[in-house]
């Protein structure tokens, strides 16, 4: 599996590289938070966990809540010359950053723009290829990663992968379900 990056919106910072053992820091760091009492001898907090949910929106993708983090599938030569694809490129640029993190096929990069988080997850080697469903599930897996360590609760996304790529959204939406359905994660997902 890919390791991602994190790419500040801002040119002059240097991304940082993010791998599962950021993780566990933020997990670490969450649970002392819950466990600080109000009170002396009082008992701890605890987080409330709504649970997943996963919902099928008609609709306009870019007008999803500004708090949700945005996701779509590329190819490892970040062309993003068709498709949804072509309007991420369009909005949120970052192609050359994309290109430096080296993401692999079953890998997810990652931009920060406009204080949500954008995954571009790289399903397959060059734009005219198709990818598999391993590819996009092991590219789920690390966004899951990415999503749970720098707690993001909301994530929009069109049909992956179901568009020029050719996946089937039935199957797509149960692997989508499985994956996510341990968080507390809200995904939405667009279509018109």
């Amino acid at each position: 599996m890919s390791m991602s990056h994190i790419v500040s919106a801002k040119k002059s910072k240097k991304f940082k590289p993010w791998n599962e053992s950021d993780e566990e820091d933020s997990e670490g760091a969450m649970a002392a938070a819950t466990s600080k009492t109000s009170q002396k001898g009082a008992e701890p907090e605890k987080a409330k966990k709504k649970g997943f949910v996963f919902s099928e929106v008609k609709g306009d993708l870019f007008k999803c809540p500004q708090t949700d983090a945005l996701a779509h599938c590329i190819s490892e030569d970040c062309k993003m010359g068709k498709g949804i694809a072509k309007e991420f490129k369009k909005r949120f640029g970052g192609v050359d950053e994309l290109i430096s993190q080296g993401i692999k096929t079953g890998g997810c990069g990652v931009l920060e723009r406009d204080g949500r988080y954008v995954y571009y997850m790289v399903t397959k080697e060059i734009y005219s290829k198709r990818p598999t469903y391993k590819s996009l599930e092991s590219s789920l897996e690390v966004m899951k990663k990415h999503c749970r360590a720098h707690n993001v609760s909301g994530l929009s996304m069109p049909r992956i992968g179901c568009g020029l790529d050719g996946l089937e959204w039935k199957r797509v939406s149960q692997m989508l379900r499985d994956l996510f359905k341990d968080t507390d994660i809200t995904i939405s997902v667009y279509s018109f």
